[in-house]
């Protein structure tokens, strides 16, 4: 019998490590399947992916810049799916329907929970940037019911917009929006960065007492990229910092138990991809 087939669709798509951690998943699971990643077409994403699920693709990852593409390309939403307004896990039922998903949510509050043992309940928390990442947090993050979440953005307008659009959900949670420049004051508990930039002469300009010593700053890129923003909380005297990679193997975990059936162990797949990244 063949092996089921899956994919990952990016553009850019040759750096992602997604085909390395399912084929960890699968070999720790028993699971016969190969993953890839495929190259998408801008103006050709949705006909690609139909034809991708008729010749026998059994599920989907979709990363940059096609998430918004993909949840208007799906005829099935799960609930964290249309809260976040993107998909990034897609699988075709029995009747052919194209079912989307988003895991991004679960998977960061997983690595927070599990591997890091921060809970959520009552902290202050400050998300920088007001872009997809960040819709694909706020639900998840407004359910763990903390003290305060401000989202800040270097256009005000969209921080508020978004706020507004997620005020029904807040709960006791004091939910806010700012600028980058009128960030109210500090120190929080957990500070995200999700946005493209970096930190210093040419990036980010924020103001100090953002950070304590009690506090974690969480970069929501891996690698090299997230260095500048990770450097840059070290020295504003964060306790804890942290890059994305957690979120990604945890946010693939969630996809691969969604198609499979079965939950890998992310921990030694975490820790083989922090080995091959220091080595590279």
């Amino acid at each position: 019998m063949k092996p089921d087939r899956y994919a990952v669709v990016g553009n850019p798509i040759g750096h992602s490590l997604s085909p390395r951690i399912h084929a960890l998943f699968a070999a720790q699971t028993n699971q016969s399947m190969i993953y890839e990643a495929r190259l998408g077409r801008p103006g050709h994403f949705a006909e690609d992916v139909r034809d991708w699920f008729r010749t026998g693709l059994r599920g989907l990852n979709v990363t940059v810049p096609f998430k918004e593409e993909a949840f208007r390309l799906v005829e099935r939403r799960t609930a964290r799916a249309q809260s976040a307004g993107a998909v990034n896990t897609v699988w075709a039922e029995a009747d052919g329907t194209l079912t989307g998903d988003n895991t991004d949510g679960t998977g960061f509050l997983r690595d927070l929970g599990i591997r890091l043992g921060l809970e959520l309940a009552d902290r202050k928390i400050l998300i920088l940037g007001a872009g997809g990442a960040t819709r694909g947090l706020l639900e998840p993050l407004l359910g763990e019911a903390p003290a305060r979440l401000v989202v800040a953005n270097r256009t005000p307008e969209r921080a508020v917009a978004l706020v507004e659009s997620f005020a029904q959900l807040a709960g006791t949670t004091r939910l806010e929006s700012s600028g980058l420049d009128t960030i109210p004051d500090g120190p929080y508990d957990l500070l995200i960065n999700a946005t493209a930039a970096g930190l210093g002469e040419q990036g980010l300009k924020l103001p100090p007492g953002l950070l304590a010593e009690t506090s974690l700053a969480y970069d929501l890129v891996y690698g090299s990229a997230s260095r500048p923003f990770l450097d840059w909380a070290r020295r504003q005297g964060a306790g804890r910092v942290t890059d994305g990679l957690g979120m990604l193997v945890e946010q693939a975990a969630e996809s691969f138990a969604a198609w499979r059936g079965v939950r890998p162990d992310t921990t030694p797949v975490l820790r083989e991809l922090r080995e091959t990244l220091a080595t590279a």
